[in-house]
């Protein structure tokens, strides 16, 4: 049995996710409540705070918004195939794809209605459950970390053998706490940005993210070979 920590984490947020989708399916009144009570408290709070609901909207509908995390999955889909790095390219693209088709399968098989308010500070279609904004920010910011590169040590060209010391290859400390910490601040600000504007409820937010986790987890435990280099295994 496989005991890779990222595969069992994919595991992990994916029963999590499964047993949180049979809870909404099943109407579960403890769930509910504290849904609606918190997207309540936060409908309240931005109809009377209209500068920061709109600053929320930017974030939510641009800087944070499905297509534009798409975009970026593309703009690293074609850095790594013109690199030759065609291995990496694909399962970025096919990972991407395949969250975009399973939160659409899962919002048309739930079917669960969204928040509706007499006075709406923003507005969206479809079914609510789970996020989509969470689900793809979750994927596509996971998927960009897992390109960075790991430390290691410098390999001979000809044998790919470790070279006695030589300094360790990777990306610098400095860029990667930086590289974490925006993708932390997207993935949790995009899902609090969906229940301010009234168009998620907290569980929708909380499947996009244990399915998007699962996602990545598990299609990333799978070794992948990078251009020039061993096959990466996370």
């Amino acid at each position: 049995m496989r005991k890779d920590p990222l595969w069992w984490t994919g595991i992990g947020c994916a029963l999590l996710a499964a047993v949180l989708t049979a809870l909404v399916v099943a109407g579960w009144q403890p769930l509910l409540a504290y849904d609606e009570r918190v997207a309540r408290d936060l409908h309240a709070h931005a109809v009377t705070h209209p500068a920061v609901t709109q600053f929320m909207r930017v974030l939510s509908d641009w800087v944070w918004d499905p297509w534009t995390m798409r975009a970026l999955a593309a703009v690293a889909c074609v850095l790594l195939w013109w690199r030759g790095d065609r291995g990496r390219a694909l399962l970025v693209a096919l990972v991407t794809l395949t969250a975009s088709v399973v939160q659409q399968g899962l919002k048309f098989l739930v079917g669960r209605e969204r928040p509706v308010w007499s006075d709406p500070v923003d507005s969206a279609q479809y079914a609510a459950y789970p996020s989509g904004h969470a689900m793809t920010a979750t994927v596509v910011c996971g998927l960009l970390l897992w390109l960075l590169p790991r430390p290691g040590p410098a390999r001979s060209p000809a044998t790919r053998a470790p070279v006695v010391g030589a300094p360790v290859a990777g990306t610098p400390v400095a860029w990667a706490v930086t590289a974490w910490t925006v993708a932390a601040v997207s993935v949790l600000g995009v899902g609090f940005t969906r229940m301010y504007l009234g168009v998620h409820w907290p569980s929708d937010v909380l499947a996009g993210w244990l399915l998007g986790v699962a996602l990545v987890a598990l299609a990333t435990s799978v070794p992948v070979r990078a251009r020039g280099s061993d096959p990466v295994e996370r």
